[in-house]
Order: structure tokens, then sequence, then C-alpha cells
């Protein structure tokens, strides 16, 4: 009852648009309902209850203090977009006396990963975020190189968005003397989807095969439910991101291409690392089309693109206008980012310069710094209105 309840709620503000559009594309009569407002971060702490519930079944939760259990559930670091806690590395930190003292070494490590994550979003992601909304939204018949520089830049906006949040979570609650779960390992130096799953959003991974995949079997029940169970997993994945085919569709492809690992390692064929690399990358970026999407139409437009399909040529009419058009709105977005970029290179220059001459710790701690001003004056410098992408899920 627990479990339904929760996903009950979940179903309803996260799924009902979803369902009642789907459901008027066949029905006759339309049906109408008005539009229903997604609780802030209700994916997430929906999950971490569902683990408590499970647990409790299993008989290996314990007794908790009722404000211990609501902190575990609201802890504001992480309640928006993760990481995916899990109550016995949470709710033990909030009983010990320890962690209600000012911890210097902890406020520094805080305000360090907070620097970093900080200048991952400002000055990294969001600088993309033009050529992936161009190359998706604005521009009707993309090129070869309109599609590709923005599946590309996609890519790396959303691992710099959202690793940079997962960073900055990290730092709050260390000021708090709180250690949440590390959430990303260079997922991109990946050289198998399976290795590129234990390296992306890892909490979320953690908890599918906790308590979705082992419960269906796991690896339990002979090769083939084996492989039917990945796929649903990743599927379910799909489906929990957001209320979308897309959405559904790039769950599904990353279910066939664990499948396809599966056999293919079953067959003892192995590739070489950097061609290992290159095939795992690929087909990742290829997946993010789908997942940034808005229709199926509009992924299918982009891959057709990517493939070569309206030829190998340059930046389309619409891509090159609307580029005038946004510097023509701002005129001087070339100088800043060209300034920006200077300041970028010489910041990493003199950290490592730094290694060599004052030793690690005092290194780090000047980049931290500087990467922390850096994402400031962007801040300060922009009309700064742009969310995390992981918000919305």
């Amino acid at each position: 009852m627990g479990i339904a309840s929760n996903l009950a709620l979940l179903g309803y503000f996260k799924y009902t648009n979803f369902i009642i559009l789907n459901l008027n594309s066949v029905l006759a009569q339309p049906l109408t309902i008005e539009h229903i407002i997604l609780p802030l971060g209700i994916s997430f702490f929906t999950f971490q209850q569902i683990s408590f519930l499970v647990d409790c079944y299993r008989g290996e939760g314990k007794l908790y203090k009722l404000t211990e259990y609501v902190l575990f559930v609201c802890f504001f670091p992480q309640l928006i977009a993760g990481p995916i806690v899990h109550h016995k590395e949470m709710m033990p930190q909030f009983s010990k006396l320890r962690s209600r003292v000012l911890n210097w070494k902890n406020l520094y490590y805080g305000i360090f990963l907070f620097g970093i994550g900080l200048f991952k979003k400002v000055v990294i992601a969001d600088p993309l975020a033009p050529f992936v909304h161009a190359s998706f939204e604005v521009v009707q018949h993309p090129s070869f190189l309109d599609a590709w520089a923005g599946s590309l830049c996609y890519t790396m906006q959303l691992y710099f968005d959202f690793s940079g949040y997962s960073d900055m979570a990290i730092g709050l609650g260390l000021l708090f003397n709180i250690s949440l779960p590390a959430n990303f390992n260079s997922p991109y130096k990946a050289l198998s989807i399976q290795d590129f799953w234990r390296r992306w959003h890892m909490t979320l991974s953690r908890w599918l095969r906790d308590y979705i995949y082992i419960p269906l079997g796991g690896n339990r029940k002979g090769s083939h439910r084996l492989l039917l169970n990945l796929f649903l997993t990743f599927f379910i994945g799909g489906i929990w991101h957001g209320a979308g085919w897309t959405f559904i569709i790039w769950g599904a492809m990353h279910g066939l291409a664990l499948i396809i690992h599966r056999l293919w390692r079953a067959a003892g064929l192995a590739l070489s690392k950097p061609l290992a690399w290159l095939c795992t990358f690929l087909f990742i970026n290829f997946a993010w089309v789908m997942f940034r999407a808005q229709s199926i139409h509009d992924a299918l437009k982009i891959y057709a693109a990517m493939l070569g399909a309206s030829g190998f040529g340059a930046w389309s009419h619409e891509m090159l206008t609307y580029y005038d058009d946004a510097m023509k709105a701002n005129p001087s977005a070339e100088i800043k980012y060209l300034g920006y970029a200077t300041a970028l290179c010489f910041l990493t220059g003199s950290s490592l310069w730094l290694v060599d001459k004052i030793g690690k710790t005092r290194a780090a701690t000047a980049f931290a710094t500087g990467a922390l001003t850096c994402a400031i004056i962007f801040i300060l410098q922009h009309n700064y209105a742009a969310e995390f992408i992981y918000f919305q899920f």
C-alpha cells in the first residue's frame, strides 16, 4: 500500500497529462484536464521513500525518529535533482552529534566542490545551450554540421549541467557535515555501455539495480531472463525520466544496447580500447538526441541529418540566420566569450603551474577559487535565468 500510494502520486502528477494526450489521439471525444504542475523533486523523493519501505519490508530498515525521516526525504541540497540517497547512508549521519559541530575541513571541501560545480554549470554548460536550442528547436531543416554540433553540444551540456549540480549538492551537504554519495565518475571515458552506467548517475543505477533488476530475478533465472530483466530495468528507467515517448524509446535503446553488450561478451568478442570507447561514445551521443528531442519526429530529423541525408555541406541558412540575429541582439557576445575563454586558459595554466610550485592542495584551492570567481562573473554579466536541466525530471 505504501509503494502503491507513492507511485499513484507520482503517476498522477507526472503522467496524467501524457496519458490524456495519448487517449485523445485515439478517442473521438477528446478528454480535457487542466495542466498539472509537477511538485519539486517528486521523482527523487518518491524513489527514496520506496527504497525505505522495501527495506523495512525486508527487515533491513531501522527505527528512526520522524524528524530524521523527514530530513532524509527533504534534505534540500539533493532534493531537486539527486543524488538519490539511501536511508542507511543518510539517517545515521543526522543523528551523530559530530554532525552538528562546525567542521572546518568539511567547510573547505564543501566550498571547493560547490565552486567546481557552479563553474561546470554556468561557464561550460550554459554557453552551449543556445547551440542546442537552435539545432533541436529552431532549425527546421538541419544540415550535417547543424545536427552533429547540436548533438555533441547537448551531450556535453547535459553532463556538465548535471554533474555540476551533483558537485554543488555534495558541497552543500559537506557544509552541514553530511556526506552525499558521488554521482559521476568520468562517464564519457566508458569503454562499454555497462561501464557507462557504472559511471553516469551512479545513484540512479544503484537504485535501479537494487529495487528493480534484482527483484525481477537479476541473473539468477537463466541467461534469457537476465536479458529481459536488463531491458525492463532500463525501459522503466526511461519512463521514470519523463512522460513522453522519447524518454521511453531512450530507455529501450539503452536496454537493447546492454543486451547486445552481454551477447557480444558471451561470444568472447572484444574491441581495442580506442574503438570500444568510440563506439560507446557515439551510441551515447545518438541516444541523447532522442532524450533531448521534443518529439520522435524531431529526433528522426536530427538522426537523418547526422547520417548525411541532407548532404555533408556547411551550416544551414537557418542556423546562420539564427546566429546573426543573436549577434545583433548582443553584439559584444563574441568578445565576452573570447575573454572568458582566455581567462579560463589562463586559470588552467596557472593551476598546472601551481601544482609543480606549491603542491596539489594549494593548487586545487587556487583553481577552485578561480572557478568560483569566474562563475560569479558569468552570473553577474548575464541576465541569468537558466535552470538545471534535471529539474524537469
